[in-house]
């Protein structure tokens, strides 16, 4: 009891009272069942390595919890008693990176480790609300566990006898699928405001509980978020639609008051009751690519998830009198400007997300040769798999996705029948298609500039 009393006073790492020391429990493979052939080449590799040069080198934080639950890492940290320079010195590939606490990126093969060394007790400098600002001083591997965020990520795999070293019980409340965090949650969130959003993506990711104690301040703490650098906020949201469990995550987000005010795009779409239905579809797609391990499109992922913004938009301007193309150009601005001073959005995502936005007006033109330039569009593909989610959540007519599916696959007499009972059906209805005569050479500028603007 008095002991407890005092790391809490003191704010002492939970195994350290003056030089005595509680040991970690140390877990055999025999009871976690975790051998080292599941771990990467590049892993043991680098592992191996640090401990033949004298060092102390786990594999720790997300992938021993993976593993743990019978999940394949997507990647491998690895935690070392070695400074950043030593492990510069020991890996030729390899750089070191960071400012606020330094890391090592060794590259072995395609595949990337990320080297920290194990953190100290002390912080080298917080501002005024107590977020970290430098952290650049090392310890040892009990300080190292007691600086990490959540007990789960807080497990040391030792490639070499294939045990895992457990200072905060995260093996318990693995089993018990609940996320707790390290020491006071608040000064933890004061710390880093970003572990809030990390809560929420690993409870909706593993369908775990948040602990009570690490969530209840998260509410009150929120507003902490709007300080974060934009880009950072982006790559955590990034990290968020990409976990598998996008639109849970985005709507653990607004339960737990971290939508409002901090992501206020995304606040707005899940506010709409009965309208998610095609963010809803769009996530879920990307969702089963993810758990299918197949390759995503940030940029198409980006716009699925502001398209509701700029369809209202595009709606308003075209009651207004505003021509199609001009209203959505006009529309994709207004929501770009607003995008801009929230996510900070890299503009090689940006430009595939207005391309595919772009492009949605172009498939109701299936006259002429322009179903065959559109067909060769860079985009097509991914601007025909943004209108079949169109069509899916009632957007559009799902005959015109089938039409434009059948196009693609068709052969050039087929491609022209089609185009021929596009006509047949427009003169049927009433409305035939208007013949315009043009030269040649104005037919070719104009096409010229439709490319211009597309391309």
């Amino acid at each position: 009891m008095i002991r407890k009393l005092i790391r809490r006073v003191l704010e002492l790492p939970a195994g350290v009272v003056g030089k005595r020391r509680v040991k970690p429990r140390v877990i055999p493979l025999s009871q976690h069942g975790v051998r080292r052939d599941r771990l990467s080449h590049a892993a043991l590799k680098v592992t191996s390595r640090l401990q033949e040069a004298g060092f102390t080198a786990y594999v720790v934080g997300g992938a021993v919890r993976d593993l743990l639950l019978d999940v394949n890492p997507k990647d491998f940290d690895v935690a070392t008693s070695a400074t950043p320079e030593q492990v510069h010195h020991l890996f030729r590939r390899s750089r070191i990176i960071g400012r606020r606490f330094k890391i090592v990126h060794v590259m072995v093969g395609p595949e990337t480790i990320e080297v920290t060394t194990f953190r100290g007790g002390s912080i080298d400098d917080t501002n005024e609300t107590g977020r970290i600002m430098a952290d650049n001083s090392y310890g040892s591997q009990e300080e190292d566990a007691h600086r990490r965020d959540f007990t789960v990520n807080a497990l040391f795999y030792d490639p070499s006898d294939e045990s895992i070293v457990d200072y905060h019980h995260g093996v318990k409340d693995l089993q018990a699928r609940k996320l707790v965090m390290i020491g006071q949650p608040a000064r933890r969130y004061q710390e880093d405001p970003v572990r809030m959003l990390r809560a929420v993506r690993l409870a909706a990711k593993l369908n775990f509980e948040i602990d009570e104690n690490t969530r209840k301040p998260i509410r009150a703490h929120a507003h902490l978020l709007k300080k974060e650098p934009p880009a950072r906020l982006f790559d955590e949201m990034l990290k968020l639609l990409m976990s598998g469990q996008a639109y849970s995550c985005l709507c653990k987000l607004r339960e737990e008051g971290l939508s409002r005010g901090v992501f206020p795009l995304l606040d707005a779409v899940l506010d709409e009751e009965g309208k998610d239905e095609f963010l809803r579809l769009g996530l879920q797609s990307t969702d089963v690519r993810i758990r299918e391990d197949k390759p995503v499109s940030v940029g198409f992922l980006l716009a699925t998830l502001l398209w509701r913004q700029v369809s209202q938009q595009w709606t308003a301007r075209l009651k207004e009198g505003e021509r199609p193309v001009q209203a959505l150009f006009d529309a994709i601005a207004e929501v770009e400007s607003l995008q801009d001073n929230e996510f900070a959005i890299p503009r090689r995502f940006s430009a595939t997300m207005r391309e595919i936005w772009l492009q949605q007006p172009r498939f109701d033109s299936r006259s002429g040769q322009r179903p065959f330039r559109f067909l060769e569009q860079p985009r097509f593909r991914a601007a025909f798999d943004f209108l079949s989610l169109r069509a899916q959540a009632g957007e559009v007519p799902m005959s015109l996705v089938q039409w434009w599916d059948d196009f693609q696959h068709a052969d050039h007499d087929e491609r022209q029948e089609l185009i021929a009972n596009v006509r047949e059906e427009g003169s049927s209805s009433g409305a035939p298609a208007k013949k315009r005569k043009r030269r040649r050479s104005s037919q070719r500028r104009r096409e010229g500039g439709e490319q211009g603007v597309e391309s």
